[in-house]
Order: C-alpha cells, then structure tokens, then sequence
C-alpha cells in the first residue's frame, strides 16, 4: 500500500480521534472502545516508519500517539493523580478492552478447576494423583476446625509476617502466569490449567473430607482479588503470546512491544489487587474468631464490588 492509499483509508479515523482528544476531558464522551483505537493508531505509525512513509505523515501520527497515550494513562498536564487515575479507569478499561482474552483465562482457569473439584468430592482418593500425601495432610492440618487461625501451619508466624508471605507467594504465582505468555502464549495457559487444577482438587477433597465449613469461609473473601488477579495476569500473559502468534504484518518485536503496553497495565492492577488480597487473607480470611456467616456476607460483598468494578468502572471519563 503507497502512502496515498494508506492515508485515504485512515485518514477520517484519525480526524475523529483528533477532534475527541482536542475537547476538554470534562466534556470528552465516554469511549470503551478507545484503548482498542490507540493500539491501532500505534501500529499505524509502526507501518508508516516501517515503509519510509513521508517525515511529515510519521511526525503527525507520532504527536497523535503521544497525545492519546497521555489520555490512555493519565497522565495529563493538569496535574491528574495518576494512579488514582489509572485504578478507576485506566486498569479496568485495559480489561474490557481485551474481554476475550479475558475470558479465555477465566475459562482455562475454571474449567479444570471445576472438573478436579468435582473428582476430587467423588473419591477421595482422587487427590493423590496431583499432590503427595504429605501435602494432603498439610492442607487438612491447616483448616482443621480446633485451630485458632485457618490456611496456614500451626506455628507458621504472626499475621503480619504471613502478610509478606502471602504477597511474595501471589505476585510470584501471577508473574509466572504472565510471563509465560512469552513462549507464545503457552506458559500462561499452562500456569491458568496449573493453579485452576490444584486449587480445584484441594476445595474439592477437603469438602469431601468434611472441612468445606472452615476452608470455603477462608478463601471467599481474598479470593474475590487473588483468583481474579490470577486470571488477569493470565489474560496478559496471552496478550504477549497473540502478538507473537499474529504481528498484524509487524515484526514481531515490534507487535511484541505494542501488546506489553497494554498486557503491563493489567499487571500493574493485578499487583494491587494481590496486595489487598494478601492483607486480607492474613488479618481476615485466618481468623477463627469470626463466625461462618459473617466472612460469607462479606466475601459476597467483594466479589460484587470486584465485579462491578471490571465492568462499570471508568466508563465515564475519571476526571
């Protein structure tokens, strides 16, 4: 394609993003589907370097990627709070932007998941062919109801010290899964089946084993940030893995580059929501002072919020 024909086919996309970057941000209309329009812009310009296009054309679309990518971000001359910026609409706007990848994590999360529960509660020596049974017994020990704090060995440390373990086990559990995408994607959908797998055959031989009233109460609150967040950073893990299968015509380490803008936003709220998830996994979920009711009614409430949040958050310009 000659640069004539090029600009003719993009050249309205590009007045109308133009014209939507130009308004006021309290004026500018909500768009979901802009995180989707700026990595198109980018590999527009990637093209335009990439077939020697004219320095004109090149400098006026690298000024279009800059001004929306301060938009995308949040990073605004007026001074915007960046971070807060970027957990109420940066974070879940990259997410809903790449919903199927999202919801192809979930799926090779869940799915097995779900099948080795479901093994697992029909025979119970169904556990032993994905853990020894020293790791059995540990996981019994932990949820067995005489203790006076559940998930974890007796003796194990004191809240705050299993407040540092449970981030350093999250966020090591969630790079792996993202990156994995590397290998085209295939070290991420083995992390996803992995954890989906074992989690699944330890919630299911415990309810088997008569624990379901100490272990499901445990892990229902921080679940609603850990499990998602595991799922997420698989998402991105995907993401790198896509770029690598199909460039859309760019090199692939350019393609690669393109992706790991977006696939790094979703990490950097996975990390958030792993560091919540910790805090309320060693101060909350081990407690066995609180009664089954209550960790139930507020585990509900956050998966609620964690849901609505994914889906509503930052649909309205964060200003």
């Amino acid at each position: 394609m000659n640069q004539q024909d090029f600009e003719a086919r993009h050249r309205e996309e590009w007045a109308r993003l133009d014209e939507w970057l130009t308004l006021s941000a309290r004026k500018r209309p909500a768009d979901d589907d802009f995180p989707r329009r700026y990595r198109g812009l980018c590999q527009q310009l990637a093209l335009a370097r990439k077939r020697r296009y004219s320095s004109g054309l090149v400098a006026e679309l690298n000024a279009l990627v800059l001004r929306a990518h301060h938009v995308l971000y949040g990073e605004r001359a007026s001074g915007d709070n960046r971070w807060l910026h970027f957990l109420l609409a940066g974070f879940p706007q990259a997410l809903r932007s790449n919903a199927r990848l999202v919801w192809l994590a979930t799926a090779l999360f869940v799915v097995p998941g779900l099948a080795l529960a479901f093994a697992c509660h029909l025979d119970s020596d169904m556990i032993f062919s994905v853990m020894s049974a020293d790791e059995v017994r540990s996981f019994e020990a932990m949820y067995d109801p005489a203790n006076d704090r559940f998930g974890r060995e007796r003796g194990a440390g004191t809240d705050l010290t299993m407040f540092g373990y449970y981030i350093k086990n999250n966020i090591g559990v969630s790079f792996r899964t993202f990156a994995g995408g590397i290998l085209m994607g295939l070290g991420s959908a083995f992390f996803l089946l992995y954890n989906g797998v074992m989690i699944g055959a330890v919630a299911g031989h415990l309810n088997q084993a008569g624990l379901a009233q100490t272990f499901f109460p445990f892990v229902i609150g921080h679940g609603a940030f850990e499990l998602t967040a595991i799922v997420f950073s698989g998402a991105a893990g995907l993401k790198l893995g896509g770029a690598l299968i199909d460039p859309a015509g760019l090199r692939r380490i350019e393609a690669l580059r393109l992706a790991a803008r977006e696939a790094i936003v979703i990490m950097y709220g996975a990390f958030v929501m792993l560091v919540i998830a910790a805090f309320i996994e060693a101060f909350w979920s081990a407690s066995a002072a609180l009664p089954e009711h209550l960790k139930y009614s507020v585990g509900g409430a956050l998966w609620l919020l964690v849901i609505v949040y994914c889906l509503f958050s930052g649909r309205r310009d964060a200003a």
